[in-house]
């Protein structure tokens, strides 16, 4: 008999359990998870925070017989790493467990940043439901709260402790929030509209040491000394792959995939927050920690495990995954795709209304949008995200969007549905 093994319990592992099963009855398969909490979804955390749904409500799979049901066995223990020759798994215990197919989902793990003190009590990450039960019994109205890292991540949980009522203060050692995702100007008004909202924000500094006790002294580059209830480090997150080193698994940022998520070892896979796909847009290798992404790569992977079983040729090929952040920041929302920053020899056109909150900024290779920034422009997110995906060529309407970039719209249905024939005039008139 067969048997699948699945490194990893979140949203990848799951919908690839759940695949597998779907394509074979009788193969076995077993998840390995390193949480003894049914499976949940980390995204849903902050929810937790703010009171919006119970710990139940995280879980992935409501019924507490889903495995069960499914004949899918559930593991709990740490990987120590992966022998690729001998096709086994070895367990914290030592316990080694045979496979004919893996799949490495082991998702990300926060960054714990080289600070004096940073593993004081009362530090805590957001990571997982255990951090939302410390963080909770500490981050009561009144609380002062620093956060450190104000990235896509840190802003999900910054609106979650807003909404607890605590005195929030946010360190970012970037020149602007979310940079990962934001230009200097969508960045500044994002931490603009923070500070309306009564949150304290310092960017371009750092925490350099967090002193124990009741409360913690957090010193901060720019010379201030801060007292702070809790803390909670945000300081972005790395594949969790250190127990595939000497596996014989190419690793890089991630785990390297094909277009068939399987590894340069046959029969070995990821998918995932861990691995490392082509970005279909920029044409390049990429890790991209979204859970769209993660759903799709674990669906083709399982799809081609048990293929690769029964030794046949894959089944389904990855289209390639896109860099994807639509963000709610305290009721602001920002959105970024593709190439954002824009690519060598391309064009780039901004509009910025700091009075309405208001940005939008496009990249242009030639005539195909490859990446885009909004802030405010809610209205165009679908289209961008289309027109992005899509690598849509946009004729003379390019040069449209160049003079007014407001016209996405336009340009999206002009040039991506071909509902008539349109000119690049600036008054966008049939021809």
């Amino acid at each position: 008999m067969t048997h699948h093994v699945i490194l990893g319990a979140g949203p990848a592992g799951v919908i690839a359990a759940e695949t597998i099963r779907k394509l074979s009855a009788r193969d076995s398969i077993t998840i390995i998870g390193d949480e003894p909490e049914p499976s949940y979804s980390r995204m849903a955390i902050p929810y937790l925070l703010m009171g919006n749904i119970d710990e139940a409500g995280t879980y992935l799979r409501k019924s507490p017989t889903h495995f069960e049901d499914l004949k899918i066995k559930v593991v709990v223990a740490h990987v120590q790493h992966v022998q690729a020759d001998t096709k086994t798994v070895v367990l914290d215990g030592g316990e080694g467990i045979r496979f004919d197919t893996l799949l490495v989902a082991t998702g990300s793990r926060p960054v714990t940043p080289p600070i004096p003190g940073i593993k004081s009590e009362g530090v805590h990450r957001c990571w997982t439901l255990a951090d939302a039960r410390a963080i909770a019994a500490l981050a009561q109205p009144g609380a002062r709260v620093l956060q450190l890292g104000a990235g896509f991540i840190g802003c999900i949980i910054m609106e979650a402790l807003a909404a607890r009522g605590v005195k929030l203060s946010v360190v970012e050692m970037g020149d602007r929030m979310v940079p990962r995702m934001m230009g200097p100007t969508a960045g500044g008004m994002i931490r603009d509209w923070c500070e309306t909202k009564g949150v304290e924000v310092f960017t371009s500094t750092k925490v350099e040491s967090i002193e124990p006790g009741q409360p913690l002294t957090v010193k901060l580059s720019n010379g201030k000394t801060m007292q702070a209830d809790l803390v909670i480090s945000a300081a972005g997150v790395r594949p969790a792959i250190g127990y595939l080193e000497n596996s014989g698994v190419t690793c890089l940022l991630g785990v390297l995939t094909d277009e068939h998520l399987q590894t340069n070892v046959p029969g070995i896979y990821a998918a995932g927050d861990c691995a490392e796909a082509l970005d279909k847009v920029s044409g390049k290798m990429i890790v991209s920690a979204i859970q769209p992404n993660a759903a799709e790569q674990a669906r083709i992977a399982g799809m081609n495990m048990v293929a690769f079983a029964r030794g046949h040729t894959p089944r389904a090929n990855l289209k390639g995954v896109t860099q994807i952040n639509v963000l709610d920041t305290l009721g602001l929302i920002s959105a970024s795709f593709g190439d954002w920053q824009g690519v060598p020899g391309g064009a780039h056109v901004e509009l910025t209304d700091k009075a309405q909150g208001r940005h939008l900024s496009l990249q242009f290779k030639d005539d195909v949008l490859v990446g885009c920034n909004s802030v405010g422009w809610t209205e165009h997110v679908g289209v961008m995200r289309g027109l992005v995906e899509g690598q849509i060529k946009l004729g003379d309407w390019a040069n449209t969007l160049k003079q007014d970039p407001t016209r996405l719209m336009e340009a999206y249905l002009a040039a991506a549905q071909g509902q008539g024939d349109w000119s690049g005039a600036a008054d966008g008139r049939r021809r």
